[in-house]
C-alpha cells in the first residue's frame, strides 16, 4: 500500500447478545482490551463499523492522544450484523474527546444514545440540519426499541427474558443535550480551549474540523478533518446530481486520506423518467381499487416522494388519492425541510419554495396511534406512505401487516435494502414474510424504484472524484457490501490510478 501502514486487530468480539444495562456496568474494564492496543501516539485511523458493511458507521481517529470519533451509527440488516449494536464499545466512551457527525441516519448517528449513556461526555459536531434532524431520529429510535421489547414480552415473540431495549428514551434525550452545530464551510478545533476536552497541549497537533455540504440529506456533509498539514475527508454518505430537493454533492479539491461510500459502487441507478414508472405504479394500484404502501426512510426520501406525487397530481398523471403520512418523525421532518429551503436544490422554483412544496391535495399527516390504527384497518384506496424505509421496524409494519396477503394492494420501495431486512427479501422475489411473529404469505405486487435513492451510484462517485486536482494518498473504500466495494475499488484504480483501500471491521491504519 501507497502512503499508510495496515495493521490488523485480530481480536474479534466473541460474546453473544448481552443486556444493555449489563455491558455498560464493563464497559471501561473491557473497552480498550477488545482493541488489543492503548491510545496511539501518532495519527490513526480505525474502522469500527461500516467496514464491509453499509451500515453501523463508526470511524475512530487517535491523533497523539486525542480521540475522535466519525459517526455513531446503527448496524442494520443480518442478524450478525445487529448483534453487533448489543456488543460493549470496543473503546471506552469517556476516552473519547469528540464526536463529529455527517447526517442524521440511524446508521451514521443511532448509536449515540448508548455511547453517551456508556460515559461519553464530549461535544457532537454536526450542521444545524443535522442537529433537527437527530432531534426528530433519536427518540423515535428509542420509542421503537422500547415499543418493540414491550409487544416482544406481551406476545411471547421472544428468546430473552425480558426483552429489553438497546436504549431508552432517557438515553436519547441526553444524547441530544450534546450536539453542537456548526455551519458550513466553518472550521472549528475539535479540541482544545474553543474545542472539546479539558485543555490542549501546545506541543500537540491540533485538529479542526469542516462540514462541506454532501447532497445527501438535510444537513448531510463531508467531514474535511485537518490535521497540521494533512487533510482527512470523510466522506459520510455522497448525495446526487440533478435530483429534486437537494442540491448536487459539492465539489472537494484534495484531500490526503479519503473515507468513501461504495454502497451503490457496483451500478448505476435508473435513468430518471420524469415519473413515469411512479405513475404507473399508482394507477394499476388504484384500477385495482387496492393500496399503495410506500415503506420509506422518514427523513429524506418522504419529501422527495410527496413532492413527486403533488407533481403527478398537478400534471393530472394520477388521480387525486388521499395520501397518508402515517410517520410523527417524517411530518415534522417536512416541517424542517420547508423551515431550510436556502439548503435546498436552488433550481426549486420560488413558487415552490414555501410550506406547501411538500404536501399533495389530500394530504393527512397521522399523529396519534389511534389514527394509525384506524388507518390499518380502513380499506379506502389510497397511498400510505410510513417509516421505516427498509420494513425493519415502525408503524409501516402493521401496513404491511394488514396488506400483504391481498392481490389488489402494492408495495413499493424507494430506497436501498440491506441484505437481512424485510425489505430486501420483499424485493428478492420472497413468498412470505415474518410479522410481529406471524408468518404471512406475500400476495400483494412488489415493486421498487431505485432512481429515488439518495446515494450516488458508481458513475455518480466517479464524476465527483474526476473533481480532486490531485489523487489522495490513500482512499478507503467504507460503506458497502463486498461485491459494491471490490467493484468500485478495480473501477478507481482503473480509471483513475489511485491507491485504493478496502477497509476491514475493526482494522487500524497508521497514517503518514
Amino acid at each position: 500500500m501507497v502512503g499508510a501502514t495496515i495493521i490488523p486487530f485480530g481480536l474479534r468480539f466473541q460474546q453473544s447478545i448481552v443486556d444493555f444495562e449489563d455491558s455498560k456496568s464493563r464497559m471501561g474494564e473491557t473497552s480498550d482490551i477488545l482493541l488489543g492496543h492503548q491510545m496511539s501516539s501518532s495519527l490513526s485511523l480505525t474502522f469500527l463499523g461500516a467496514a464491509g458493511t453499509v451500515t453501523g458507521s463508526k470511524h475512530l481517529l487517535e491523533v497523539d492522544g486525542h480521540r475522535v470519533l466519525i459517526d455513531c451509527g446503527l448496524f442494520q440488516g443480518l442478524k450478525a450484523l445487529r448483534l453487533r449494536n448489543w456488543e460493549p464499545f470496543p473503546i471506552d466512551p469517556a476516552s473519547i474527546d469528540a464526536v463529529i457527525l455527517t447526517h442524521a441516519h440511524l446508521d451514521h448517528c443511532g448509536d449515540l444514545p448508548r455511547l453517551v449513556a456508556a460515559g461519553f461526555r464530549g461535544r457532537i459536531f454536526c450542521t444545524p440540519g443535522t442537529k433537527d434532524l437527530c432531534s426528530l431520529v433519536l427518540p423515535d429510535a428509542a420509542h421503537i426499541q422500547e415499543e418493540d421489547a414491550r409487544q416482544a414480552n406481551r406476545h411471547g415473540y421472544t428468546k430473552h427474558a425480558p426483552a429489553l431495549p438497546l436504549f431508552t428514551s432517557a438515553d436519547a434525550a441526553r444524547a441530544l443535550t450534546h450536539l453542537q452545530p456548526v455551519g458550513y464551510n466553518r472550521p472549528i478545533p475539535v479540541w482544545g480551549p474553543t474545542g472539546v476536552g479539558p485543555g490542549s497541549d501546545p506541543a500537540a497537533k491540533t485538529a479542526t474540523v469542516e462540514f462541506i455540504n454532501a447532497g445527501h440529506l438535510l444537513g448531510s456533509a463531508y467531514a474535511r478533518v485537518r490535521v497540521g498539514e494533512r487533510t482527512i475527508l470523510f466522506g459520510g454518505d455522497l448525495g446526487r446530481y440533478g435530483r429534486p430537493i437537494l442540491p448536487d454533492p459539492s465539489p472537494v479539491d484534495a484531500a490526503d486520506v479519503l473515507l468513501l461510500e461504495s454502497t451503490y459502487g457496483d451500478r448505476v441507478h435508473e435513468v430518471d423518467d420524469n415519473g413515469d414508472r411512479l405513475a404507473a405504479i399508482v394507477n394499476d394500484t388504484a384500477s385495482r381499487g387496492g393500496r399503495l404502501i410506500i415503506p420509506s426512510f422518514a427523513i429524506g426520501r418522504v419529501e422527495e416522494i410527496v413532492y413527486w406525487l403533488k407533481r403527478l397530481e398537478e400534471e393530472k398523471r394520477i388521480p387525486v388519492l388521499p395520501v397518508f403520512i402515517d410517520s410523527p418523525m417524517a411530518a415534522a421532518a417536512l416541517t424542517f425541510y420547508s423551515s431550510r429551503m436556502n439548503e435546498l436544490d436552488p433550481q426549486l422554483t420560488p413558487g415552490q419554495r414555501h410550506v406547501c412544496a411538500f404536501c399533495t391535495t389530500r394530504m393527512v399527516t397521522v399523529s396519534s396511534p389511534q389514527q394509525s390504527k384506524d388507518l390499518t384497518a380502513s380499506r379506502q384506496p389510497a397511498i400510505v406512505i410510513s417509516s421505516s424505509g427498509m420494513a425493519t421496524g415502525g408503524r409501516v409494519l402493521h401496513h404491511l401487516e394488514a396488506g400483504i396477503t391481498s392481490a389488489k394492494n402494492t408495495v413499493l420501495f424507494v430506497g436501498y435494502q440491506a441484505a437481512g431486512t424485510r425489505g430486501r427479501t420483499l424485493v428478492d422475489g420472497g413468498t412470505e414474510i415474518k410479522l410481529h411473529g406471524r408468518i404471512l404469505p406475500v400476495a400483494a405486487r412488489i415493486e421498487r424504484i431505485d432512481s429515488m435513492s439518495a446515494h450516488a451510484d458508481a458513475a455518480e462517485i466517479m464524476r465527483w472524484l474526476s473533481g480532486f486536482s490531485r489523487p489522495p494518498r490513500m482512499t478507503h473504500l467504507v460503506h458497502g457490501e463486498p461485491t459494491a466495494l471490490a467493484a468500485l475499488s478495480t473501477r478507481i484504480t482503473k480509471e483513475r490510478g489511485w491507491p485504493v483501500h478496502i477497509a476491514a471491521h475493526h482494522e487500524r491504519v497508521d497514517l503518514p
